[in-house]
């Protein structure tokens, strides 16, 4: 415990100066020494007050409302005058998205990013960055959890006193929602993404886990995922910014620090690519980038803030020296998404099992068992640091992959307008087909095994599903959609729309219903018309005999049996377990 409180000290001694509390934008966290943090009116306030102290440089943005009805606010901050986005966009500037408080009791942005936002305007941090770039900063986005404010929200967590709550007042878990965009929180935050198209969008946490003493991880994407060009810049950032970090102190770490078996610190680390419900995976299959930003939870919170601010002025700097060639990347990288069509892509990615071993600060530690939990319970002495030698896996491959359609995708016009919705929030491209094309050579895809979701997930009964897509004839009717892959966002189109992407509509249980049988027949019925079928057709029951010789599950279901029949029946619905989106190899004519 000595050395925290020993950190603790020195910066209170710094923020609480007089500079700081003469300042009319100080924050309560600087104010209280950084012992407290202010609740959202504070950032309602400092929003309105950083635009009058600086008109020319700051605009402060309602961007949407939350379901308890407040405001969702943006602050764009440049000192070349561009402060909307459509000004941003026309000047060629790179656009800094820097977002705190998605979990909002890990609420160390929202008061860094003030601190920081204040000495870059001031000239005193990042000197010039400003005149390059324009920084989005939204303090808060899960604004109704922050208002759910308590002492013990985050019982791991060394500070502040109080903060605010993890999910939104509706519950979601805003860091698991960037797919799939339920919550209205993530439906005006892709809608901001989709107005200033943000080169980087920072996503700023504080970590769970055990206790050792490096202070932050840095995680980039594209780095292991997406565009081959983009992946060389992300590590460009991620290693500039973690050395920048190392330079005033800090131990910064390019992967996730939580052990690869809970609560065992010999199991090491594992990277990793996280799939697009999270905010990394899913912003590289916009071309863009995206930092995954983790502060450790056991340091205090004055340590925190101050490498939070570290990494924002660090990311201003980076973006002012190298933005503008990661920005021409970025847009080449569009272009060669739009000839993506027909390419193997990859849906999933995994971690292998080479490793190599590191040294890691630690401390020393027990492993006991507790007559508590009967569980083994390991215990840190944070007085005695310890090195840890121990493995780390960073080798990430693809794991499933998929050539996609030389075409784009059809989604009939029963789905159309819950589709179209979700497209339309993510900024993709698609068309509506006001006539009818009619009969079509399409892949279709049908699910050989569905696997639900045992139970709610973010709201959701999830579906995994096995199958592969094949070619057939189908009608496609007037007011169905035709997206594209040719387009800047084919990753996103992609692993949208393919049924075993992991975060695709399917895998979110959009299309549930299409695998709920809904007409049937009786069993006595059944079993008259396995009999008519036996008798007319000696090559189907040797069949049937076959199937009860070799499979004993089959044999002893007399459901299974019954369906055996069912299924060569003319009533039999062919539309079931038809995933409803096709695939085409030809644009339909208009």
């Amino acid at each position: 415990m000595l050395r925290p409180v020993l950190l603790s000290a020195a910066l209170l001694s710094v923020f609480a100066s007089s500079a700081y509390a003469a300042s009319p934008l100080t924050t309560v966290a600087e104010r209280s020494g950084f012992a407290s943090t202010g609740r959202y009116a504070e950032v309602e306030t400092l929003c309105k007050q950083f635009q009058a102290r600086y008109p020319k440089q700051v605009r402060c943005l309602e961007f949407g409302r939350t379901p308890e009805n407040r405001p969702m606010l943006a602050l764009a901050v440049s000192n070349t005058g561009a402060l909307t986005a459509q000004e941003a966009q026309r000047r060629k500037l790179p656009v800094l998205l820097v977002q705190g408080g998605i979990h909002a009791g890990e609420i160390d942005g929202k008061d860094a990013g003030f601190l920081a936002l204040r000495e870059a305007l001031d000239g005193k941090a990042a000197r010039g960055a400003l005149d390059k770039q324009v920084l989005l900063f939204v303090p808060v986005f899960n604004v109704d959890g922050h208002e759910r404010f308590g002492r013990w929200n985050r019982p791991n967590q060394r500070g502040p006193v109080e903060m605010g709550w993890r999910s939104t007042a509706q519950n979601y878990n805003l860091n698991r929602d960037y797919m799939k965009a339920d919550a209205p929180e993530m439906q005006h935050m892709l809608a901001l993404v989709n107005a200033w198209d943000p080169l980087a969008y920072v996503d700023l946490h504080v970590t769970d886990g055990a206790q050792f003493e490096p202070d932050v991880s840095i995680q980039v994407e594209p780095v292991h995922a997406g565009d081959a060009a983009l992946r060389v810049a992300g590590a460009a950032l991620r290693d500039n910014v973690m050395a920048d970090l190392a330079k005033q102190g800090s131990d910064p770490k390019p992967y996730y620090i939580s052990f690869a078996e809970n609560d065992n610190p010999q199991s090491g680390f594992v990277d990793t690519v996280s799939n697009p419900r999270f905010s990394t995976g899913y912003f590289q299959l916009r071309n863009r980038f995206a930092m995954l930003v983790e502060t450790h939870s056991w340091k205090d919170y004055p340590t925190r803030v101050r490498i939070t601010r570290n990494t924002i002025v660090s990311l201003l700097e980076q973006m002012a020296q190298h933005g503008a060639g990661w920005r021409k990347t970025a847009l080449e990288a569009d272009a060669r998404a739009e000839k993506l069509a027909g390419s193997e892509l990859p849906l999933s990615y995994r971690t292998t099992d080479k490793s190599r071993l590191i040294d890691f600060r630690g401390y020393a530690y027990t492993r006991t068992p507790s007559e508590v939990s009967g569980a083994l319970m390991t215990r840190y002495d944070e007085t005695t640091p310890q090195v840890w030698t121990v493995p780390l896996r960073e080798e990430i491959v693809p794991d499933l992959n998929v050539v996609a359609p030389k075409a784009g995708y059809l989604v009939p016009a029963a789905q159309a307008a819950m589709v179209g919705a979700k497209l339309r929030q993510h900024g993709v491209r698609f068309q509506v087909l006001a006539g009818a094309p009619g009969r079509l050579p399409v892949e279709t895809f049908r699910a050989t095994q569905v696997k639900f979701g045992a139970k709610s997930f973010e709201g959701r009964q999830t579906a995994q599903v096995t199958g592969e897509w094949q070619r057939e004839q189908r009608e496609i009717g007037a007011g169905a959609l035709y997206v594209p892959v040719n387009q800047p966002k084919a990753r996103l189109v992609v692993a949208l729309l393919e049924p075993r992407a992991p975060d695709s509509l399917q895998a979110w249980g959009s299309f549930n219903t299409a695998y709920e049988s809904k007409e049937y027949m009786e069993e006595y019925v059944a079993e008259d018309v396995a009999r008519k079928q036996l008798a007319a057709d000696p090559q189907l029951a040797a069949q049937f005999r076959d199937r009860l010789a070799s499979d004993p599950a089959f044999a002893n279901s007399p459901h299974a049996r019954l369906e055996f029949f069912a299924r060569r029946h003319s009533s039999w619905d062919e539309r079931l377990n038809l995933y409803p989106v096709l695939r085409t190899d030809a644009t339909p004519a208009p």
